[in-house]
């Protein structure tokens, strides 16, 4: 995939827009516009890195800042008392949609095990 091609790059970079509530130097948050329980947050590393799978060693910082700006957001979303689910689907057979590494934050309901 050609990077200007990519959803997730054009959200990044304004080119698309998006309902955003974090933003960073590394990373931007918005609301998932098909979204699976009352909380669906999509967390995205604005470099394109095509998913969990091709992620590398220099990429450990920006992956544990992801998780915590997660933990933060479900705080700020009033989710974090009940409990919320982060998932990172990867590859096809994992549900990865979106060729762009990104981390669902979902919460504001009952979750089920298995998930899918």
């Amino acid at each position: 995939m050609n990077v200007t091609d990519c959803l997730f790059c054009s959200i990044a970079s304004g080119k698309i827009p998006a309902d955003v509530v974090h933003e960073s130097e590394t990373l931007i948050a918005f609301r998932d516009i098909n979204p699976q329980a009352p909380l669906h947050l999509l967390i995205v590393p604005k470099q394109h890195i095509t998913s969990l799978d091709t992620a590398k060693a220099p990429h450990q910082s920006l992956l544990g800042d992801m998780v915590l700006v997660a933990a933060d957001l479900a705080r700020t979303e009033s989710v974090a008392g009940h409990g919320y689910r982060t998932v990172i689907n990867t590859g096809v057979d994992g549900g990865q949609s979106v060729d762009h590494l990104h981390l669902h934050l979902i919460g504001g309901r009952q979750m089920e095990w298995p998930p899918g």
